[in-house]
């Protein structure tokens, strides 16, 4: 495992390079306007609790009988998020058994997103 450690105002973040990126990457990557996908891998009742702007919802079970609706991004960057990274890194690895080739998970969720990049997020 290739685990990079972030250095943060708060405690660091481990992160494992293959499978995921930090938050605040994937943020600084989607303000520069590079073209990535976020999909949301929670349940519909969480997304409308509370959601990242600009996402997009397939819930986890939903993914195999969706996976035409992600074909435009097979080629392109796709970070997946969940609550916390569990179910985000199963999808990702789904996604790539798919063929999907640039699929990482978001570390720590959107729970992480909403403590160091958008605290306006608050559902728990």
């Amino acid at each position: 495992m290739n685990v990079i450690t972030e250095e943060l105002e708060k405690p660091a973040v481990a992160i494992d390079a293959e499978w995921e990126r930090h938050p605040h990457e994937v943020h600084h990557a989607r303000r520069s306007g590079k073209k990535m996908l976020l999909l949301d891998v929670r349940h519909e009742v969480e997304w409308e609790l509370a959601n990242i702007e600009g996402s997009m919802l397939i819930p986890l079970p939903a993914i195999p009988e969706r996976l035409k609706e992600l074909e435009p991004w097979r080629t392109e960057q796709v970070v997946v998020f969940c609550r916390s990274g569990v179910r985000s890194l199963q999808a990702a690895a789904l996604l790539r058994k798919a063929g999907f080739n640039t699929v990482h998970s978001l570390a720590g969720g959107i729970e992480l997103w909403a403590e160091l990049v958008d605290p306006s997020i608050r559902w728990w």
